[in-house]
């Protein structure tokens, strides 16, 4: 039925394996911190063009020198 990465048991040994690594105060920082990246990635695979914040704009402009 399931095949390849995906069994249950792969993925209990996936769990257990970063628990002992990560301990258990660090693993929900790190799913966090994958979830974060997947998100950042997805939006740049869509091609959406977000535009600049504008603190982001604002600390240019002051940054540069006006001539």
């Amino acid at each position: 039925m399931f095949t390849g990465l995906l069994q249950p048991t792969h993925l209990i040994i996936l769990l257990g394996a970063a628990l002992i690594f990560l301990g258990p105060k660090r693993l929900p920082d790190a799913g966090r911190a994958l979830g974060q990246g997947l998100r950042e990635f997805k939006s740049s695979i869509g091609h959406e063009a977000q535009p600049p914040l504008p603190e982001a704009a604002a600390t240019e402009d002051e940054g540069t020198p006006k001539v």
